[in-house]
């Protein structure tokens, strides 16, 4: 059993490793963690100055009573870091807190937990593993909750001296892809804040949107196509990353065009068309999948299915791009 644990992590922890997209890794660590010590929920936190951000929430439980496909909603909060909730507490000192009862925790502790997260969800919580995520030089980047861990029987049980042994070392391991991936996010949005300085319009606020918009839309049309979870993880890793980049062709545009506050011309609407063309030739020496799918997106992004749109790579006869690979790309 403890071989098979094993072996589990060390495949856990090549996975991680092809993740490029920092929210997606996120999500994804969250998820190995629970099914690891087989927790039917759970919670990661991001560190951001003197406060813990939620950035994703898992609940099997609830999750079962879903739709094929469709996500759970959770609510987006933060914490303070500081010694009186759990999860503030570990972020701030870095120590593990391993709870066998939350609503029977010891008078002593300097933490204690607020029931009404339970009230407002419907869901009992019982036992918590919360574990920071701590670099090699002890910075700590954010948190990882884990509730309810399940016997074979699926009845809630205490979270053993093994499972934190088992959860430590996974959380150590994802600290260094999550660092990695901050490092691709990082440069990436430093290209879009060089666009926004070209064009005011192209914020962070915007391009998030639009690469999240886009990953909806995509997981909806995989499993209506019915591929795998699989290739949905990695299509969808590549191509949020890539939709974040969709504008940065504007760069290659005249400011007397891009900040124009009056209607383009005739000729200046199709100078500013220029910019699909533009942003797809900063990718035409494609080193990796994510290269190939940036230009396609640059490209594209301004299409339509009927044929209308630029630079002209839909077949209005057939609604169809003029050429797709196997998971439906442009």
């Amino acid at each position: 059993m403890e071989i098979e644990r094993a072996q589990q992590i060390l495949r856990i922890d090549s996975e991680l490793n092809k993740i490029r997209d920092y929210d997606l890794l996120l999500d994804r660590v969250l998820l190995e963690a629970r099914r690891v010590v087989n927790a039917d929920a759970g919670s990661i936190y991001v560190k951001e100055n003197d406060v813990i951000s939620i950035k994703f929430a898992h609940n099997d439980t609830k999750q079962k009573l879903l739709p094929r496909g469709e996500k759970q909603a959770y609510p987006h909060f933060s914490i303070p870091v500081n010694m009186q909730t759990i999860s503030g507490y570990v972020a701030m000192t870095g120590e593990l807190v391993n709870i066998k009862d939350v609503y029977r925790i010891r008078k002593s502790a300097p933490y204690s937990y607020n029931t009404e997260y339970d009230e407002k969800s419907g869901y009992k919580t019982t036992s918590m593993l919360t574990v920071p995520l701590k670099t090699q030089n002890n910075k700590i980047l954010g948190v990882i909750q884990i509730i309810n861990a399940l016997d074979v029987d699926g009845s809630v049980r205490a979270f053993s001296a093994n499972d934190e042994v088992l959860v430590t070392h996974f959380a150590s391991n994802a600290t260094v892809v999550l660092q990695n991936a901050y490092m691709t996010r990082s440069m990436i949005m430093r290209m879009i804040r060089m666009a926004e300085m070209r064009d005011p319009k192209e914020t962070n606020a915007h391009v998030n949107r639009v690469a999240s918009y886009s990953v909806e839309m995509y997981e909806r049309w995989a499993y209506k196509r019915g591929l795998d979870q699989k290739t949905i993880d990695k299509e969808k890793d590549i191509f949020k990353l890539a939709a974040m980049l969709h504008d940065v062709g504007k760069v290659a545009i005249s400011d007397l065009i891009l900040k124009k506050p009056a209607r383009f011309t005739p000729e200046e609407y199709v100078i500013m068309q220029t910019h699909a063309c533009a942003g797809a030739r900063l990718f035409d020496d494609p080193l990796s999948d994510f290269d190939t799918v940036a230009a396609e997106v640059a490209l594209t992004h301004h299409e339509n299915w009927d044929g209308t749109g630029y630079p002209g790579w839909i077949d209005p006869a057939t609604r169809e791009p003029l050429r797709t690979d196997e998971n439906g790309r442009a």
